[in-house]
């Protein structure tokens, strides 16, 4: 691993030996885009390489295609910048000129904001790289981190007011790329609220593409990421380039092919619903963005992001810690419980092996239904009667750990709390506010309110044995308008939000160490990675049904890792969609996930019961694997009839295969499904989980010893002799244990 300069070529050189990113100080001092891809010899200059040169102001000519790194406004280059700004007399033009640079080991903090880390120098390297815009005093840093094991670059950029007159950013990316050619397909993720992570995949064309929220969350809708893949590439074959934002609220990312076929991808706080004013002295940092590349497929850049999240963004005493198998009662009682319910529940949940209970929704104020007391962090007399201390003093000592739902971002208009503080939640003055779900937002952007939620929540932790919080947000910001900001800096008014919101995250994680932080927004609606860096999982979507979790958690997947994904078994008929699907479909669903389950274990049959426990016992024995194993998605579920799923421990030792079949048809053809990720001369045992849904031939053909070669180049066996199957049918799962003997 390498940042190197060469000054007799102006070229910066960023490697580890797999990956390269090469830049340079062009002519006139602005900084290009050289390469990006497979790792070149260092030690050399690239000119053939280069961006086309110019002289003086030549790049206002638009028949010169430069690639620029870092692009400003108005100087020329039509395409969408990565940065604007507006001065006291109302221009826009700036000319940022190489200064200085600096190159060190390891990875600097950024103030405020969640970002990457090392914990070791030798773990990556950092350029920094100071541009000066010397009529008005602006300074620009870009900060680049290169990783030794990992195929990723980490991106942000300040901005400093080194002059006296007030500059006012009115676009400020954490990345921009300009590629020298638009051959690729473009990847995104979208959806809505109960179908998040929806996959599309479009080829790119000259014009504008891309994504974005104004929502004041990264969204259901959208989630901050982009990829770009070669028309060619495979899960296993092609080169893959992904850019994904560590970021919570508003952003926008992006591809603008121009006339030349230069393709500029960008990504970074939405520019529509931002401004914000630095005066004399002033600093501003964007959020970090982290490119991640492979030339093996989608997978491989998939498991760059899954290995730097989940070692080197995720923090605190949970990071490396296998996630406790959990209980919510949510699905199982919605708002109507007591006390007495929730011990039976537990002790149920106790029975069966889980070893966490979480109390969801309505424990607080009046809460009935969803109506009211958002923000009466007191418990509800009504059915705690002993308050949140006596329930989870009783849960735990059932033998079996407690958890606690907030939503502290929220008021309802009937509650205490806005009584008291109407003021608080967000809104325009003299306008009309509007209802969602009940209940408006509290401007986080207040260190007041920050303060308050800090103390009052501290309070309802510190007063039970929680082990555990889930943290909701079930509205998207309207009427944005804070009454503390003068009405030129009203453009602050999301990133402020995303900021007090990140420092009650952090005061609440070093003030609780050992609690396990779950991050929530009606499901996925803020499943980022910016709330990684502070909760290391969250509830991936509200839509619990199995069929639809296997297409929302191969979404997530291509960019976040299993560690992150709360996955819950549910009851039949799902309340989302109706359906009907067996128990042990719904589990090895679920497995590929931190396991829970969302119903009324005392409802449950005997046989439900047993079969539960050994759901449990399986996934305790296995969860090292599932939760922090190397993913392989071996089968799209996009495909509408099968889906197959692989996690390869670390050590290579085991590794777990779901294969699930949605929809059965007549007469099919068998197919073989072939592995991936184990050690080719090592050999192998594989037996099935749970044996009954494969017929005898079947199992014979799959199971026993056999190659790591044979298996990831000739597969196992799959859908032979339909008719004689003991399982017909849709909905259908098997799992694969493949052991390691020699």
């Amino acid at each position: 691993m390498s940042i190197s300069f060469d000054y007799a070529a102006n070229q910066f050189h960023l490697t580890n030996g797999s990956f390269s990113y090469i830049i340079k100080i062009l002519e006139n001092g602005s900084i290009g885009q050289v390469y990006t891809g497979a790792a070149l010899g260092a030690g050399r200059a690239y000119p053939l390489l280069d961006p086309i040169p110019f002289a003086g102001f030549s790049n206002r000519d638009d028949r010169a295609a430069v690639r620029f790194e870092y692009p400003a406004y108005g100087n020329g280059d039509f395409r969408r910048p990565a940065f604007a700004v507006r001065f006291a007399d109302g221009s826009s033009v700036v000319e940022p000129r190489y200064e200085a640079h600096r190159i060190y080991a390891g990875k600097a903090e950024t103030p405020g904001l969640p970002a990457t880390y090392t914990e070791k120098d030798d773990e990556a390297e950092t350029l920094e790289l100071d541009l000066r815009d010397a009529a008005s005093g602006l300074r620009i840093i870009l900060f680049y981190t290169i990783f030794a094991q990992y195929n990723c670059l980490a991106r942000h950029v300040r901005f400093i007011n080194e002059g006296s007159g007030k500059i006012v950013l009115t676009h400020a990316m954490s990345l921009s790329l300009d590629l020298p050619d638009s051959r690729w397909n473009l990847i995104t993720l979208t959806g809505s609220w109960a179908r998040e992570f929806e996959t599309g995949d479009a080829p790119l064309r000259t014009g504008f593409q891309g994504i974005q929220s104004s929502r004041g969350v990264s969204g259901a809708q959208t989630n901050p990421a982009l990829i770009l893949r070669r028309p060619a590439a495979t899960e296993r074959e092609g080169e893959v380039l992904g850019v994904s934002l560590l970021y919570s609220g508003n952003f926008t990312a992006d591809v603008e092919v121009d006339q030349w076929g230069i393709a500029r991808l960008r990504i970074g706080i939405n520019p529509h619903t931002f401004s914000w004013e630095l005066a004399g002295g002033a600093m501003f940092d964007t959020p970090e963005a982290v490119l991640a590349w492979s030339g093996t497929g989608l997978g491989n850049c998939s498991r760059q992001y899954h290995e730097l999240y989940r070692n080197r963004l995720a923090r605190g005493a949970w990071r490396d810690a296998e996630r406790p198998v959990l209980l919510n009662n949510w699905e199982g009682t919605y708002f109507n419980f007591t006390e007495e319910k929730i011990l039976e529940m537990a002790a149920a949940a106790r029975d069966l092996g889980a070893e966490l209970f979480v109390l969801d929704d309505g424990w607080f104020g009046k809460r009935d239904d969803d109506h009211s007391s958002l923000g009466d962090w007191v418990p509800h007399a009504g059915k705690l009667p002993g308050g949140v201390t006596g329930l989870a003093e009783k849960v735990c000592a059932l033998g079996i750990k407690f958890g606690l739902w907030i939503e502290p971002e929220m008021v309802s208009p009937d509650s205490d709390l806005f009584r008291a503080h109407p003021d608080w939640a967000v809104h325009v003055p003299a306008r009309p506010r509007t209802e969602s779900r009940y209940q408006y937002a509290l401007d986080m952007g207040r260190p007041e309110i920050i303060e308050y939620l800090f103390n009052v929540l501290s309070g309802v932790i510190k007063s039970a044995p929680v082990s555990y919080v889930k943290w909701d947000m079930n509205r998207y910001i309207t009427e944005p308008y804070s009454i503390t900001l003068p009405p030129e800096r009203q453009g602050e008014f999301f990133h402020r939000y995303v900021l007090g919101l990140y420092d009650l995250y952090a005061r609440l994680t070093r003030a609780f160490p050992e609690i396990l932080f779950e991050s929530c927004a009606s499901g996925g609606s803020r499943f980022d990675p910016g709330l990684l860096g502070f909760a290391p999982q969250a509830w991936l979507s509200d839509d619990t049904d199995a069929v639809e979790r296997l297409a929302i958690q191969e979404g997530a997947s291509l960019i976040y890792p299993l560690s992150s994904m709360g996955a819950h078994v549910s009851a039949i008929p799902n309340h989302q969609t109706g359906r009907l699907t067996p128990l042990s479909f719904r589990a090895m669903v679920s497995f590929f996930g931190c396991l829970g389950y969302e119903l009324d274990p005392a409802a449950f049959s005997g046989e439900e019961r047993e079969a539960v426990k050994r759901q449990i016992a399986f996934y305790k024995a296995h969860r090292r694997t599932f939760q922090y194993g190397r993913f392989f998605r071996l089968l799209s579920p996009l495909s509408g009839r099968y889906a197959s799923w692989m996690v390869v421990s670390e050590d290579k030792e085991e590794a777990i295969v779901g294969f699930y079949r949605i929809l059965a048809n007549p007469n099919q053809r068998p197919f073989r499904l072939k592995l991936a990720g184990l050690e080719g001369d090592a050999d192998y045992r594989v037996t099935v989980w749970e044996e009954g849904g494969f017929s005898e031939d079947d199992r014979n053909r799959n199971c026993g010893e056999r190659g790591g070669d044979e298996l990831m180049q000739a597969g196992l066996f799959l859908e032979s002799a339909h008719n004689n199957r003991p399982k017909k049918g849709d909905y259908f799962a098997e799992l694969f244990l493949v052991e390691k003997t020699g």
